[in-house]
């Protein structure tokens, strides 16, 4: 293994205990033998394990779970937005993954941005809205491994719509910065402000336009998302208003399974989804700093925290030039999350100064805010699900009578011309929203997720790294203060050149700054950006689930 020596710099290690990290509230993991549900938000977690009481399957549960965060969490997901799923199926002993996010318009080209003189696809109001993937990902993933009655499913996120929920801290934050700049667009003020302002910690929320299209769900299938009375209100909202989405487009719709893609990680297999979506940038980086000895290194030490902002700057330069839709780009997944392509890579890493920036690779093509959530029931199905309307709550249009906001993934092309994720009619744009998982000898370990944007292949790896190399336990490894980097190029365009800026969360030593600072990096202390945290371990010999949800949100893990 190849050993980093920082000469005459400090490294340190920011607490002797691994599963006591500084400044974080101390979980500890949940222990359950029949199931498990992980979320970031109380009643989402309780609809999960009611539901496998119930009888309900994992898979059931997440759905139960997702539909509540729709209410409950609407600035980090909801029926308006995309979801991708990985789910470990106990009876066939294996993996799948399923991509659920929408495309974007068929009316809507690249030329109307143009003669709008955009360089950039806006972030707010109709230009970024695409097809909201959510609804068809649920009924997708019920249809081959449900177990339930949709209706029954449902029924917990139908009641607390109508009854009402008291509003959790995290979350009435969130929205209260939400209403900013949403507040003006058509009909969100209606359903989401009630009394003219947004809802506060502890007050009632009710939701009955929501709960109305949750009980057409459940009577009327994806169908009743997709076509008839719910797309044509869409349809016309959007017209009205100047959109581009159409029934057509709704009608089109289709989820795609895909099959998961790995790498190894000191002996544990770590699985993403393949592009569209930014999953493999985690195995990137997993692959770059494999070949170190970073136990040794210890959390919080300069060594290791350079080495980490590295790898994700050289993983982060391939996602802003190959991450895109498959359907119309043939990319390199296989060349990318290579073992010889890390070992190239790693080379270009300095063990004693920041790069200020990295070139891309050079690959041959081969053919062809956001909520997580995890569940586990007792024959051994597992679910690692995303989902997201992407700016919190989304584009801000909001059409009459359906309770939720259309997402603005959209934003996320480029205008470019002759890039990977140059915008066209009918294509999905770059996603950040994975689910993780990790197996063992063929084996599920572990079911997890970060949310948060470009932190989340970040939080991936750190997650990993924290349990696997650290000795952290599942809680201490999310609840672990984290490192995000900001700068590299992005797919939407625009190109690191500065080296980007480091930002420490609380808990880091002001010796680790300076050690930093020594070696070339930026360096800010932040309080926000460091995404959220679930996460499901199997434990085979023991019999039981061990469930972890981290200080930084208002959910919990739960189990029976």
């Amino acid at each position: 293994m190849t050993k980093l020596l920082l000469t005459g710099l400090a490294v340190m290690c920011i607490a002797s205990d691994p599963n006591a990290q500084a400044d974080h509230p101390r979980r500890r993991p949940v222990v359950s033998p029949h199931g498990m549900a992980a979320t970031s938000q109380p009643l989402a977690t309780q609809a999960a394990i009611d539901t496998l009481k119930r009888g309900g399957n994992a898979v059931d549960a997440a759905i139960a779970a997702n539909a509540v965060l729709a209410l409950t969490e609407p600035t980090g997901c909801g029926l308006g937005g995309d979801l991708f799923a990985i789910v470990w199926d106990a009876e066939t002993q294996k993996l799948y993954g399923l991509n659920a996010s929408g495309r974007s318009p068929k009316s809507l080209t690249r030329d109307a941005f143009a003669k709008r003189g955009l360089k950039k696809i806006p972030a707010l109001g109709p230009l970024p809205v695409t097809v909201p993937g959510c609804v068809d990902g649920w009924f997708e993933l019920h249809d081959r491994f449900g177990k339930l009655p949709m209706a029954d499913v449902l029924a917990p996120a139908i009641r607390h719509a109508r009854e009402g929920f008291e509003l959790t801290p995290v979350i009435a934050g969130h929205w209260r910065a939400s209403v900013r700049s949403l507040k003006d667009y058509p009909n969100f003020a209606q359903t989401f402000m009630p009394g003219g302002r947004a809802p506060r910690a502890g007050e009632t929320f009710r939701n009955p336009a929501l709960a109305d299209t949750l009980e057409a769900l459940a009577a009327g299938g994806r169908d009743a998302f997709y076509k008839g009375d719910i797309a044509r209100v869409i349809a016309e909202y959007m017209k009205a208003n100047g959109g581009y989405l159409t029934e057509e487009d709704l009608a089109a719709h289709r989820s795609t399974w895909v099959e998961p893609v790995s790498t190894t990680y000191r002996g544990h297999t770590v699985w993403e989804l393949p592009p569209n979506g930014q999953g493999i940038a985690a195995l990137q980086m997993l692959n770059i700093l494999e070949a170190y000895d970073i136990k040794s290194m210890g959390f919080g030490s300069a060594e290791y925290t350079h080495l980490l902002i590295e790898a994700k700057k050289l993983a982060f330069e391939d996602r802003a030039k190959f991450y895109a839709d498959p359907e119309f780009n043939r990319i390199p997944v296989a060349q990318l999350i290579s073992k010889g392509y890390a070992a190239e890579r790693r080379k270009l890493i300095d063990p004693h100064r920041a790069a200020q920036r990295y070139p891309a690779g050079d690959l041959a093509l081969e053919p062809g805010d956001t909520v997580y959530l995890t569940t586990a029931d007792q024959d051994g199905n597992m679910v690692s699900l995303i989902q997201s309307n992407y700016r919190g709550m989304g584009s801000g249009m909001t059409p009459p009578g359906l309770g939720f906001v259309l997402q603005d993934r959209g934003e996320l092309f480029n205008l470019a011309p002759g890039h990977f994720n140059t915008y066209a009619p009918g294509k999905r744009p770059f996603h950040t929203i994975i689910p993780a998982f990790v197996t063992r000898d063929g084996r599920p370990v572990m079911s997890f997720g970060v949310m948060g944007g470009a932190m989340q292949p970040q939080g991936h790896v750190q997650v990993l790294v924290n349990h696997i190399d650290f000795g952290m336990d599942l809680q201490a490894a999310g609840d672990a203060p984290r490192v995000r980097h900001a700068g590299s190029s992005q797919p939407t365009g625009g190109t690191m050149t500065d080296g980007g800026t480091v930002y420490l969360e609380p808990g880091y030593p002001d010796a680790l700054v300076e050690a930093l600072e020594a070696l070339g990096h930026r360096v800010r202390r932040g309080t926000s950006g460091f995404g959220g945290y679930q996460a499901i371990k199997r434990d085979d010999a023991a019999g039981r689930y061990i469930g972890a949800s981290e200080s930084r949100k208002d959910g919990h893990a739960a189990g029976y």
